[in-house]
């Protein structure tokens, strides 16, 4: 298999495990590309690509404009914060008004699931989609799956739990669907008002008893409380929340095995995991960075090459 199945990167729901497989062969060719003295090859010369955020972001951000500047792209930086949507103009306005200006791709994130779905209705531009609402976020299942296959080589078999705040997380969804597909057993594990009903649906394991899941796991995947997606409070308190759910040195050295621990960021730092824990040699958390950089790349590449066929 050349050539993906898809036009756009909407979510992992839509793509086959061969569509991953090629993103994950791509990406190795890219990750060498990066560490060489020169960084960048002319794949995407003529290609233009707008980065249009609704929706703060640092790394997600950093490591598309990385990724596009590394494949000689031309690139147009869009944030919601300093323009005319805080006029009332519609999505569809302003994507059409970057689009009129010759843009071949778009990577969007925005705070309403869907809306990468409805921009790849109605505009002649591939889409990537880097984050909606809590829907997906499908380039970090791809890196954190991508990060996972190079630290044991098979996910196939492997055991893979999701520790924290599962309810307001596009992360966990797109991560159960991309291990799901590629044949990983999961667990997902937090307190009982943080996992959403419908989770078992999805054919993963659920505990509420976070050393359970880490003696259960060959690698922990942490994601950070989501304090600005709660309408509701959902526990009493951060601090309660660390001493039942918070991954620490202690916890780990007391479950007599070594995982693989992973954190898509930001980190909360003594909440949901400890420094000691973060920084130790168990987690591959500076990997998924590095990794996030390759994987981007190899998506921009196989969507421009779906483009000109």
């Amino acid at each position: 298999m050349t050539n993906l199945s898809v036009n756009h990167l909407l979510g992992i729901k839509d793509l086959t495990e061969e569509d991953i497989q090629l993103i994950f062969q791509t990406a190795d060719h890219f990750k060498e590309v990066i560490n060489r003295p020169i960084k960048k090859v002319p794949s995407l010369r003529d290609i233009t690509i707008a980065n249009i955020f609704f929706e703060n972001s640092t790394r997600t951000k950093l490591s598309f404009e990385l990724a596009e500047k590394r494949l000689s792209a031309d690139v147009v930086n869009f944030s919601s914060s300093n323009s005319s949507v805080k006029k009332g103009e519609t999505l569809l306005d302003t994507v059409n008004n970057i689009l009129s200006m010759k843009v071949d791709m778009v990577v969007m994130r925005h705070s309403s699931p869907g809306a990468a779905h409805f921009l790849s209705r109605h505009i002649n531009a591939n889409i990537v989609n880097a984050g909606d609402g809590t829907h997906e976020h499908p380039t970090q299942a791809l890196l954190d799956t991508y990060s996972i296959r190079e630290q044991i080589q098979e996910i196939k078999g492997k055991k893979v739990a999701i520790i924290g705040d599962i309810l307001h997380s596009r992360v966990a969804l797109s991560n159960i669907y991309a291990l799901k597909k590629l044949g990983a057993e999961v667990m997902v594990c937090g307190p009982a008002t943080l996992l959403p009903k419908y989770i078992s649906d999805l054919g993963v394991k659920t505990s509420w008893d976070v050393k359970e899941a880490l003696e259960w796991c060959d690698v922990a995947n942490i994601l950070r409380i989501q304090l600005e997606r709660q309408q509701l409070k959902y526990f009493p308190s951060l601090r309660e929340y660390s001493l039942y759910y918070g991954v620490d040195r202690k916890l780990l050295d007391s479950i007599g095995k070594e995982i693989i621990v992973m954190h898509p960021g930001p980190i909360n730092r003594g909440v949901e995991i400890s420094s000691d824990v973060a920084d130790s040699k168990q987690s591959i958390i500076l990997n998924q960075v590095e990794n996030g950089v390759a994987i981007r790349m190899a998506v921009l590449y196989l969507l421009a090459q779906k483009r000109q066929n």
